[in-house]
């Protein structure tokens, strides 16, 4: 811990209790992030490519299959989610835990969720916030909310590399990221510096989605390439990632994120229900192989190490 020197800002002895309020914060962000097995950032390069609604149909889809799921909104300046799932309760409402832990909004039996817009007294004020500030919310969103135990928590990011997904990839050093893009190459550009952040902070990426990928008539069902498509491949190959699979347009899933019904993870027959539960599928099936596996010592070796031993690493 830091000490007060003299003549400093802080001769008060002040600094001590900061660093005693960040210290007992840092524990509970350990406490709280060791009951959630696995942590996805949803992420994009740029606004506008439908990244919320794949944060939400996700959640829900992974819910729908049995999974304890979190829905951690930490896009600040433009929280969406409550509105997309129709949430109007108010953290201030709420009761708060013996322990001090402040319940999320609850959707169904299995998706927790939280949202700037749920600690809002009015929805439509704008969060004038610069980074300190920011970085502080997303730390108390996991510090200071009971999520529990969880299959999986979904952040949704705001798009690029700013403040709010370099926080998390800081805060929560075992997330992995699923990045989404549109086929055209306006998209592709900036999403190749998404991947690169990704590279940079060492964050496994779980692959991509490319949505917007054509549009699905509403009469005949039929996708038309009205966007292009391939660009969600093309940039997956280039940086030799999963491809998670191509969601066309469907006028339905508009309707449904206006009407807090989201329509990707519901049970509807239609091309982008289907493309949909198979990128649910992947990351499902992707994250379910992230186990650790610890090496078993040979019965007959005195051995730690199992009989291979580093004379570098190892002391028996």
């Amino acid at each position: 811990m830091a000490g007060c020197g003299s003549g400093s800002s802080c001769d008060s002895g002040s600094c001590g209790s900061v660093d005693a309020k960040i210290a007992q914060q840092d524990m509970a962000i350990s406490s709280s992030l060791d009951r959630i097995k696995n942590k996805v950032l949803v992420m994009s390069g740029k606004g506008g490519v439908g990244k919320s609604t794949v944060s939400v149909n996700m959640a829900l889809g992974l819910a729908n299959r049995g999974y304890k799921v979190g829905l951690m909104d930490v896009d600040l300046h433009g929280p969406d989610v409550c509105r997309m799932l129709n949430l109007t309760s108010r953290l201030m409402d709420a009761d708060v835990k013996k322990d001090g832990l402040l319940p999320p909004m609850q959707v169904g039996e299995n998706l927790k969720v939280i949202s700037l817009e749920y600690m809002m007294e009015d929805r439509d004020a704008p969060v004038i916030w610069r980074g300190p500030m920011k970085v502080q919310a997303i730390r108390q969103f996991i510090a200071d909310m009971d999520w529990g135990d969880l299959d999986y928590l979904i952040i949704d990011a705001p798009p690029g590399t700013g403040d709010e997904p370099l926080t998390v990839a800081q805060t929560i050093s075992d997330a992995c990221a699923v990045v989404v893009t549109t086929p055209q190459q306006v998209a592709l550009a900036d999403v190749r510096k998404s991947l690169n952040f990704c590279k940079q902070l060492e964050m496994d990426v779980v692959g991509i989605v490319e949505n917007m990928s054509g549009f699905v008539c509403p009469k005949c069902s039929e996708t038309v390439e009205i966007f292009k498509s391939g660009g969600g491949q093309e940039i997956a190959d280039d940086f030799n990632l999963r491809f998670l699979g191509k969601v066309p347009l469907d006028p339905r899933v508009v309707i449904g994120g206006d009407d807090g019904t989201p329509f990707l993870s519901s049970d509807s027959d239609s091309p982008a229900t289907k493309a949909f539960q198979g990128v649910v599928s992947m990351v499902e099936q992707v994250l379910s192989k992230k186990k650790v596996e610890l090496p078993m010592a040979d019965m007959g070796s005195s051995c730690g190490c199992g009989g291979k031993c580093n004379p570098d690493t190892c002391d028996c």
